[in-house]
């Protein structure tokens, strides 16, 4: 068992994606697989919920910027939303924030895509 639980939902045209758990190198490749998969299908205005997330280790940032990367060459948008503090912090050591976009809520991030459209 992966230390991850990933929920899909749509939201006005935007995939929502609600993660919980640990981000680390044994959920990497699931979650890869998953939401490179989805951008794929052309799923390419995703929300990413990280409200349950508790950890994120280097391998979970690569996965999160691979995604990022193939959302831009696809001309989507990203948001990710809902951060605990702890993995604010990782994503600023990282000097992540800013380079995604990011929200305090599911609400601001879905918002934020519909400005964008």
């Amino acid at each position: 068992m992966t230390g991850i639980v990933i929920r899909e939902d749509e939201a006005g045209g935007v995939l929502v994606v609600t993660l919980a758990g640990r981000v680390d190198s044994n959920a990497s490749t699931e979650l890869e697989t998953r939401l490179i998969g989805r951008v794929a299908a052309r799923d390419t205005r995703l929300v990413l919920d990280l409200q349950g997330v508790e950890y994120i280790s280097s391998a979970g940032l690569r996965v999160f910027l691979r995604l990022l990367n193939k959302v831009r060459e696809a001309e989507g948008d990203l948001v990710l939303c809902s951060m605990a503090e702890s993995v604010r912090e990782v994503f600023e050591l990282a000097g992540f924030m800013s380079i995604f976009a990011v929200e305090g809520s599911r609400a601001l991030a879905l918002a934020r895509l519909s400005a964008a459209s």
